[in-house]
């Protein structure tokens, strides 16, 4: 069984609040980057990005990390036990940037700790902010995250899966139980 806790509505009013944040905190846009982790933390960004644009009148810097193989729990997904990869694209020098990275939901930090190995070794950012639609708790590493859409406190057996229209065909985020294998 599965609930919605987010649906379309709120997820774009969620993004807006986060674009406004973003503004506000950094006194604008100049020097900033947003930096989707793979795989929906990129359209995420890409969305800011949008929405963040409609009210500067002016484009926010974008680009993508892939954190494979930054993982300290790799997981080979292909068939000849290679890790697959997905490509780092940032198109900008990230140094004296302030660099926001933008995921899906927050649980452990492991990701964004992986993300943030990937793009200090592309540069010296002066600073890097967090942005993520969920922050479920459950942090194993000290990190925080500087702008969230939505607090679920979650117990281990539960997943929030963030579902968007570009990788799944539905908007919405849910929560639901673990399935036992």
């Amino acid at each position: 069984m599965s609930k919605i806790i987010l649906d379309e509505q709120a997820i774009r009013r969620a993004l807006t609040r986060i674009a406004h944040e973003i503004i506000e905190r950094n006194k604008g846009i100049s020097d900033c980057i947003l930096v989707g982790i793979k795989t929906r933390g990129v359209f995420i960004a890409q969305r800011l990005a949008e929405k963040i644009a409609a009210i500067e009148g002016e484009k926010i810097a974008t680009g993508e990390v892939d954190i494979t193989l930054y993982r300290d729990d790799l997981t080979h997904k292909r068939t000849d036990e290679q890790p697959e990869i997905k490509g780092t694209d940032i198109s900008v020098d990230v140094t004296d940037k302030k660099v926001i990275l933008v995921d899906d939901v927050l649980f452990t930090g492991r990701t964004v700790r992986a993300a943030l190995d990937a793009v200090i070794d592309l540069g010296r950012p002066s600073q890097i902010q967090l942005a993520v639609l969920i922050d479920r708790g459950h942090r194993e590493l000290p990190i925080r995250p500087d702008f969230i859409g939505k607090n679920v406190p979650t117990s281990k057996s539960e997943v929030i899966e963030a579902r968007l229209q570009e990788v799944d065909e539905a908007e919405e985020v849910i929560l639901k139980q673990k399935t036992s294998l």
